[in-house]
């Protein structure tokens, strides 16, 4: 890496030769030794140089080679009082910035964020994810990130801006109002959601944010495999999900006929049925069930003193039977 040439204690050579790749802006060392008039700088492929006059922001030069005259240093002629131009050596700090592209930054979030589902309530999620992103301009970069420091790479700024990248993606995410079941498969949507968020961020800095991904989001193993069973049941047929559980339970109390009696029987008839009714209810609103036609137009009556049921025979509803009439029917595969 070299940085300077000196020729009788005076520079006539100002470069920066970074072959590191992690340098995102380098001070030029002069140790106090002043440019020389007519000196040459030269602004490689993917450089900026800035010039700087006691802390003040002066020239700024774009990729080539310069001879340093007062012509093309308008800026810093006009703050060290050169009204006739100059032929003596001057000084002034000199910041190389790299402006090629940075890439494959990472950002996370170190703990999870509520995501304010509608359907299932606040959600615990972590998102990952990378950017890319270059100095586009470099007088603000220098003012408001670099400072007076040294040497400042990729590794310290990436720290800087980390914070700042997590926060704004999180509220962009949050605020994205996608469906939980769906937030997965968008993450290229979220990607430009979150990439609009942060380029007035990185503009403050004179940044440009070139490339934003959204890599992964997860949540809970357990709240997961709960929210994915509910969307599986919901996508059931009902109706013959609670046919099925009423023969089910039928077919489970016949079964158990000598482990308790009739009474025993009944109440584990009754909990298939009331739990097929209520998974129904569940599944399908009231406005739907009540355009339902109703086989006979009547309401069953009220549970007598010896439990009697009604059933669904060859898609009609029939009863009430009591339990004899129902294990008959079970024997003879009616039900």
């Amino acid at each position: 890496m070299s940085f300077w040439n000196l020729k009788a204690e005076l520079i006539d050579i100002i470069e920066f030769l970074d072959d590191s790749r992690d340098t995102v802006s380098w001070r030029f060392e002069r140790h106090d030794n002043e440019i020389k008039h007519g000196a040459k700088l030269i602004v490689r492929p993917g450089q900026m140089a800035c010039f700087v006059n006691e802390g003040k922001l002066a020239d700024v030069f774009e990729e080539g080679t310069y001879t340093l005259t007062t012509q093309n240093l308008p800026i810093l002629a006009t703050l060290q009082g050169w009204k006739y131009g100059f032929e003596s050596p001057f000084k002034a700090e000199v910041y190389f910035m790299t402006t090629r592209q940075i890439t494959d930054l990472k950002w996370g979030t170190k703990a999870p964020f509520m995501y304010p589902s509608e359907r299932f309530g606040p959600i615990d999620m972590r998102g990952f994810g990378s950017y890319a992103m270059k100095v586009s301009e470099p007088g603000k970069f220098l003012t408001e990130i670099v400072g007076t420091a040294q040497h400042l790479t990729y590794d310290a700024f990436a720290e800087f801006l980390r914070g700042r990248v997590t926060s704004k993606v999180v509220d962009a995410i949050s605020e994205s109002q996608l469906p939980l079941e769906k937030i997965a498969m968008n993450q290229d949507e979220l990607s430009e959601v979150c990439k609009q968020r942060l380029t007035s961020e990185f503009a403050m800095f004179g940044l440009e944010l070139t490339i934003f991904m959204v890599e992964s989001l997860t949540m809970p193993e357990e709240e997961k495999k709960q929210i994915y069973e509910y969307i599986r049941m919901e996508k059931i047929d009902m109706a013959k999900y609670q046919q099925k559980s009423a023969a089910d339970a039928m077919k489970m109390a016949a079964a158990n006929e000598g482990g308790g009696g009739a009474a025993a029987s009944g109440v584990g008839m009754g909990m298939g049925f009331a739990m097929a009714n209520q998974m129904g209810q569940m599944f399908n609103p009231p406005a739907a069930q009540s355009n339902q036609p109703q086989s006979g137009g009547a309401t069953p009556p009220p549970v007598p003193g010896v439990a009697m049921f009604h059933v669904v025979v060859n898609g009609q509803q029939a009863g009430p039977y009591d339990m004899n009439a129902l294990k008959q029917m079970v024997a003879s595969n009616q039900l």
